[in-house]
């Protein structure tokens, strides 16, 4: 059981006669009551201490976030749109076109390499300033 601190407090007489008439009930006790009551009160100063502290923080992460989500949906969309439209307009290589198929091999780890340079020097192609 833990230790208990007694003290001693004034209320107004219709919130003690309130009190008195909860702990009227079987199992309970005015200082069960008031216990739980200040516990309660003192948690929701806590949580409200901490909205004010990181609230704005927070709502500024999850705005970014949600703009990040956006952009990436709009890249995604990008993409797919790009790669059907080269699929529409290319015609597909013939099965015994060896040259075309090592030429297209060629490419695609040039293209491979290209990204794998960008990506890790860090450059992006449609940064600002880019050039591209």
């Amino acid at each position: 059981m833990a230790a208990k601190v007694r003290h001693q407090l004034f209320l107004p007489r219709s919130t003690s006669e309130r009190l008195v008439e909860l702990a009227r009930q079987p199992g309970t006790s005015k200082s069960d009551i008031l216990a739980q009551a200040l516990t309660a009160w003192l948690d929701r100063q806590a949580r409200s201490e901490l909205d004010e502290r990181f609230g704005r923080r927070l709502d500024r992460i999850a705005t970014l976030l949600e703009r990040l989500q956006r952009d990436s949906q709009i890249e995604l969309e990008t993409l797919a749109l790009f790669i059907r439209y080269e699929l529409a307009i290319h015609p597909p290589l013939a099965e015994d076109d060896k040259a075309g198929r090592a030429a297209a091999a060629r490419r695609f780890e040039a293209f491979l390499a290209q990204v794998a340079r960008q990506v890790g020097q860090g450059r992006r192609t449609l940064a600002p300033g880019a050039g591209h």
